[in-house]
Formats: structure tokens, C-alpha cells, sequence
């Protein structure tokens, strides 16, 4: 574990103390299994979206894609009578095309990635509100679905599935990253392109596979969601969960110029981040704030990256003169 995952474990610890403190509801069996069902639905797309910053990419359509895909799941399975996992199917096969088309558009035609990703918040979410001509989609609570309601909200032990899905992305995803070729890809892409590009790397490849991934796990994510909510109104459905989940990257050490980080430090992000909230909803703090707590989160994530990338390049350079001063000595 890293320096800054060992740091900001321990700011998870002395937070949920502290809100422990001062609201004591907050350790009853019902909060804390309310609150870790949402670590795993928020958890999915934040990991996703630490495999686009970590090329120095940005995935702002986030929240429009669970939005539009999670609008297409409810209205396939409960409109039209297609069985769950041939719906579940082809909302992957969408989320991978959406992944391929913005990982085409940044390579091949090198847009922004924050352009292209802006102009996809826009359009999904506007495809969405047409879609369903500005109405909801969904379904009744109930035993619609038993087999799917199971697996997705369903609990084993008490722990929610949707725990253990964001448990078990997590490790595949930190594997990925951090043990395997296309892990050193992505940090080396994400760190120096140009570099990357001349010692080999087919650095377009691995910029379209971040992409299709991020977009994959999305995907996965909007199912989850869309049986939480058991509806979705596509003006509002995942609004501002982009926010989130770089805010979750941001917070788990992953720069925004790229070529850092770490899955340890998306996953306490994620749950600080929910704590943060439990905390605002324990206190009686009006929930627009939320946003103003988020904004805060990340304004102090990007400064102490900064900083601490500051003091890093500050220490390389006096050592590297205290080495040419005994060099020159000698």
C-alpha cells in the first residue's frame, strides 16, 4: 500500500470516528448497510473512471450513460418483454460501442477528450429525454424479477450485492492496473504520450481500451442503478455522478494530468466520500450542499496533488545537485 492510501485510510478511519461521535446512528445495522450499498453502486463507475484519468483522459458523460442505458435496460425488460439477460447483453454491447466511439474520436480525429466527452453528457442525456418523450421509465417494487432483483439488490450475509460486485471489480480492476502489461501501459501513456509512442507502445490502442472499459463498467453500473431506483427519469438519473466518481480518482491519488494512482485509493475514496455524505444526512444538512461538499473535495484533492507533485520535483532536483556537488568534489 502507498504512502497516500496509508494516509487517506486513516483519514477514513478518523472521519467515520468522528461522525460515529457525533451522531451515533450512524454504526445501527440499518445506516451502515444503507451506506455501504451505496459504496458499491457509486464505487463501480469511480473505478471506471480512474482508467480514463490515468492516461491524463476525463470521462465527463458519466452520469448521462447510466442515465440513457439504464432508461433502455428498464424499458426493454419491463415495456417489451425481453428476458434480463439478453437486455443486460445488449446494454454492454451499447456501452462498449459508446467507449469505442469516444476512444475513435480523441485517436483518430484528436479531439479533447473533455470536448468529446462534454458533447456525449449532452447528447445521451437529450437521446434519454427523447427516448422516453420526457417521462420515467420503470417498474414496480415487487417480485417482477425475482432472479435479477436478487443478484443485483439482493444480500448474502447482511453484505449487499452490490458490495460485492464493487469488491470483486476492484480486485480485477487493481490487477489490471497494477500487475499486468496493459496496467504499465496505461501509467506510461498517461505519464508521457509522446514517450510512451516512441518506445513502442500503440498508444491509441491503449487510449480506446481505457475508454471501452470505462464505458463497460458504466454500463455494468447503470444496471445496478436502475434496479435501485426501480425507475429512471432521464432529466435527473445520474446527474453530477461524474462529479463523483473523479472526485473518488482525484481523492485515491490519481492525477489529473495522468500516469498516477491507485485502485486502494479509488476504493477509500469512494467511501469517504460516502461518509462525508452519511454525515450531511445525519446532521440535518440540507442535501443541496452535497454538491458544494463534492466541489470541495476535489478543489482540495487537485491543490494537494499539485503540492505534493511540487515538493516530489523539488526534492528530485536537490538531489540530483547534492549528486553533481560530491561528483564534482571527487
Amino acid at each position: 500500500m502507498q504512502k497516500k492510501d496509508i494516509g487517506l485510510a486513516t483519514l477514513v478511519i478518523t472521519v467515520g470516528a468522528i461522525v460515529a461521535m457525533v451522531n451515533p446512528r450512524f454504526l445501527s445495522p440499518i445506516n451502515l448497510a444503507n451506506t455501504a450499498n451505496l459504496i458499491g453502486l457509486f464505487g463501480l463507475f469511480s473505478i471506471a473512471e480512474a482508467f480514463v484519468i490515468v492516461t491524463a483522459g476525463i470521462e465527463l458523460s458519466i452520469g448521462s450513460v447510466i442515465a440513457l442505458l439504464g432508461v433502455i435496460f428498464v424499458d426493454l425488460i419491463a415495456s417489451f418483454g425481453v428476458p434480463w439477460p439478453m437486455a443486460l447483453a445488449v446494454v454492454l454491447v451499447l456501452s462498449v460501442f459508446i467507449g469505442l466511439l469516444h476512444g475513435w474520436l480523441i485517436t483518430r480525429l484528436k479531439l479533447q477528450p473533455f470536448v468529446v466527452t462534454l458533447c456525449g453528457l449532452l447528447i445521451y442525456r437529450g437521446v434519454a429525454r427523447f427516448y422516453t418523450n420526457d417521462g420515467t421509465a420503470g417498474f414496480t417494487f415487487g417480485s417482477n424479477f425475482p432472479t435479477l432483483e436478487f443478484l443485483v439488490s439482493g444480500r448474502t450475509a447482511g453484505v449487499p450485492h452490490s458490495v460485492i460486485a464493487f469488491a470483486l471489480v476492484a480486485v480485477v480492476a487493481w490487477f489490471l492496473l497494477h500487475r499486468t502489461v496493459f496496467g504499465r501501459h496505461l501509467f506510461a501513456v498517461g505519464k508521457n504520450v509522446e514517450a510512451a509512442r516512441y518506445s513502442g507502445i500503440n498508444t491509441d490502442r491503449v487510449i480506446i481500451q481505457a475508454y471501452v472499459l470505462c464505458a463497460f463498467l458504466t454500463g455494468i453500473s447503470a444496471v445496478f442503478f436502475a434496479m435501485y431506483t426501480r425507475s429512471v427519469q432521464p432529466s435527473s438519473h445520474g446527474n453530477f455522478y461524474e462529479l463523483y466518481g473523479i472526485a473518488a480518482a482525484v481523492l485515491g491519488g490519481f492525477s489529473l494530468r495522468g500516469g498516477e494512482g491507485s485502485i486502494v485509493g479509488v476504493v477509500l475514496g469512494v467511501i469517504l466520500l460516502q461518509v462525508l455524505q452519511n454525515l450531511v444526512n445525519l446532521l440535518g444538512i440540507p442535501s443541496s450542499l452535497n454538491f458544494a461538499v463534492m466541489g470541495s473535495v476535489i478543489l482540495a484533492g487537485v491543490i494537494a496533488d499539485t503540492q505534493f507533485s511540487r515538493y516530489r520535483e523539488a526534492r528530485r532536483q536537490q538531489i540530483a545537485m547534492s549528486a553533481l556537488e560530491d561528483s564534482a568534489k571527487r
